[in-house]
């Protein structure tokens, strides 16, 4: 091996772009240091850039893919790679090179070599594996959901078969395709799990599984297993597909191995054993929870009701909540609404209650989660209860018993006050139709039941976050979501240890004497209306000696971001404070915008930005930011655009800083500078 060697990189992360083109700068130093040569290819917010040709790849001696989200890794058949957290691209980018090259490349690809310290271990691997199925499962549940949701309310009729929309009707055609999204909605859970475990090779056999396990007519069920038994599948078809792909084969063979044998033999295997072995004790479940409950019939009616609740809560269409909600349903024939109307009542508290809880601390869900959440409660209100699937999907531990507690609860509530429903169906919708004796108990069972569901849904996720040391932010996802990614708790796997920098004396205004005087030379107007006097698109197109802090010692994060926009808001390029504030904030919500090396840079998109805004603020003793090494913020610039300009100009300028931001030469001219106007100096020289 010679001592100069070819490498290639990716850097991605699953939102904004800073953490993607900081990793990529300090890869290509830290190449530059070891004597190397260095590609990289960033997967940022403006696309793929710097795309690696197949030239590029054929003369790599190694590979680096420093991402938090999915990578298509199938292009460096044969090749050394090494993966990690794209925390690792920025903190340790020598070793990630030294370890690519140490890797032994092996004939079967792709091939990963994956470090088990370093935030790509079993937990890290089984948590991102479920995001990205539960990211990619979304989209259907909402399609499906809201479809079906229409569809029945303007199509359908209450009869004791439920809510019958007619077969020649315009609205039936709509429920059919809501039906077919909620179909599919199990096996791209489990195509998807399996995929983000093995890459392509898993894809095929996870969807495979992911319909066998919904289809319970193939191992004597009455009801297919759900979205649990696509968690089974996925992870099964990944590992399955993994073990396979390990096996060592001959060059000739070794071209047709990943299209071929790993998906066929790993589609049989799983096929196999869900239907032969983890079927027949789902089947036997089912059989024995209708025979249970239908010795409680006769029983005491809060248990009933609470056994009903607690079934229809747990798996949202799965086997146990099929056997409840078929249970009640088959009563009506013989006369007794009662279990139904227990069953109705508890089918609306998950959607409703997770729904509710995304908008009472919204900041303990991803963007997509919230999103989610909105859906969730216009399918709660018709019934569908599988609009509390994703958030179950991604932190079962939490979700699942918070909803069943909550189900619980509405299922008693509903038996003590007589609720009776005449329909097969549940929600709200069955009450304003009719179908129900007892519509103000019914009500009260389900809001009693939603907020026991969302209040203890929070209380699990803040007693979960503070076991782990954060504070309750929901971790960075594909989901982008916290789909597809195990982005923020993989950022604080870090060491906390910070580069060593000389840190001056700090000098200047407070917030309050910044925001209020301008400087001596200054009119005052936005930065935005000098933007003549330097080169479009600079960052100092949008900051000025206004819109720059250098002291906020003792302030903590939210603070921090807040001082920053309110000087935007003196210069004219904000609005409305509060708006941007919250549109910053939530964007940390998905993932910390602490970049690690004592820099922070936050970023908002939002209708009430008059102007692009570039704000910057130091602190000698360091902001507390969760940031991706652990260490307190001492650097931090704001970015906030219009939401109409939220396009590749400031993505660029984004991108730029970061890259200006790896040099620790510009870090501590910074951290020297005695007055705003030296900042703007340092910037200009840097970046003018």
């Amino acid at each position: 091996m010679s001592d100069s060697q070819r490498i290639l990189a990716i850097t991605a992360c699953p939102t904004g772009i800073a953490h993607t083109f900081m990793a990529a700068e300090n890869l290509e130093q830290a190449a530059a240091r070891l004597g190397h040569e260095i590609k990289v290819e960033t997967h940022g917010s403006i696309g793929v850039e710097n795309a690696l040709t197949a030239e590029d790849i054929d003369r790599a001696d190694a590979v680096v893919v420093a991402a938090d989200k999915q990578v298509d890794l199938s292009r460096f058949a044969g090749k050394r790679v090494v993966t990690a957290p794209v925390a690792d691209g920025i903190r340790r980018p020598e070793e990630l090179i030294r370890e690519a090259l140490a890797a032994t490349p092996r004939a079967d690809a792709p091939r990963q070599e994956t470090r088990e310290d370093a935030g790509t271990g079993f937990g890290a691997t089984v948590y991102k594996a479920l995001m990205n199925g539960v990211s990619h499962m979304i989209p259907f549940v909402v399609a499906g959901g809201l479809l079906l949701a229409v569809s029945l309310s303007l199509g359908g009729t209450p009869t004791p078969e439920g809510l019958v929309i007619p077969e020649d009707s315009f609205w039936y055609v709509i429920s059919q395709v809501g039906v077919l999204a909620f179909t599919l909605m199990v096996p791209v859970l489990s195509g998807y799990i399996a995929y983000a475990i093995a890459d392509r090779p898993g894809l095929a056999p996870g969807m495979i599984g992911g319909f066998i396990a919904n289809t319970g007519a193939l191992y004597g069920s009455e009801s297919g297993a759900g979205f649990i038994g696509a968690i089974v599948t996925g992870f099964l078809a990944g590992y399955v597909a993994l073990a396979i792909k390990k096996i060592p084969v001959h060059r000739y063979i070794a071209p047709i191995w990943p299209i071929i044998v790993i998906p066929v033999l790993t589609t049989l295997v799983v096929a196999l054993l869900f239907v032969y072995v983890l079927g027949a004790p789902i089947a036997g479940a089912f059989a024995a929870l209708t025979a249970f409950l239908a010795g409680l019939e006769g029983g005491s009616v809060i248990l009933l009701g609470a056994v009903l609740g607690a079934m229809i809560a747990f798996d949202m269409g799965g086997p146990v909540n099929k056997t409840a909600f078929l249970f009640g349903g088959g009563l009506i024939a013989a006369g007794n609404a009662a279990p139904m109307g227990m069953v109705a009542a508890a089918i609306a508290v998950p959607p409703l209650g997770m729904g509710l809880a995304t908008l009472l601390r919204r900041r303990y869900f991803t963007a997509q989660e919230r999103e989610s959440g909105i859906a969730a409660l216009f399918m709660g209100f018709f019934g569908i209860t599988e609009g509390a699937i994703p958030f179950a999907a991604a932190r079962p531990l939490q979700v699942i018993p918070a909803n069943m507690l909550g189900g619980t609860v509405a299922g008693a509530v509903a038996a003590v006050l007589a609720v009776e429903d005449n329909v097969m169906h549940g929600g709200p919708i069955v009450a304003v139709l009719g179908a129900v004796e007892n519509v103000a108990g019914f009500f009260v069972a389900i809001g009693i039941g939603l907020l026991v569901t969302a209040l203890t849904a929070l209380f699990l996720l803040g007693l979960s976050a503070r076991r782990n040391g954060t504070d309750g932010a929901a971790p960075d996802g594909d989901t982008e979501g916290r789909g597809g990614s195990a982005g923020a708790e993989s950022d604080r796997t870090g060491t906390g240890e910070r580069e060593p920098v000389a840190v001056g004396a700090a000098g200047g205004s407070t917030a309050a004497a910044s925001a209020s005087a301008p400087s001596p030379g200054l009119s005052g107007a936005a930065p935005a209306a000098r933007a003549g006097q330097r080169r479009t698109g600079s960052v100092l197109d949008h900051l000025s000696e206004d819109t720059v802090l250098l002291d906020v010692d003792g302030a903590g994060r939210d603070d921090v971001v807040r001082r920053l926009v309110e000087l935007g808001a003196a210069t004219g390029q904000v609005r409305d404070v509060d708006a941007v504030v919250a549109a910053a904030l939530a964007r940390e919500g998905q993932g910390t915008t602490g970049v690690g090396q004592g820099i922070a840079i936050p970023h908002a998109k939002s209708a009430e930005v008059a102007a692009p805004l570039i704000a910057f603020a130091r602190s000698d003793e360091g902001v507390e930011w969760e940031a991706m090494d652990g260490a307190p913020v001492h650097l931090v610039f704001l970015i906030a655009v219009p939401q109409e300009q939220a396009g590749d100009e400031h993505l660029k300028i984004l991108a730029t800083l970061s890259r200006a931001l790896t040099k620790t030469e510009f870090r501590n001219s910074l951290l020297e500078a005695r007055s705003r106007s030296e900042v703007i100096r340092v910037l200009e020289d840097r970046l003018g």
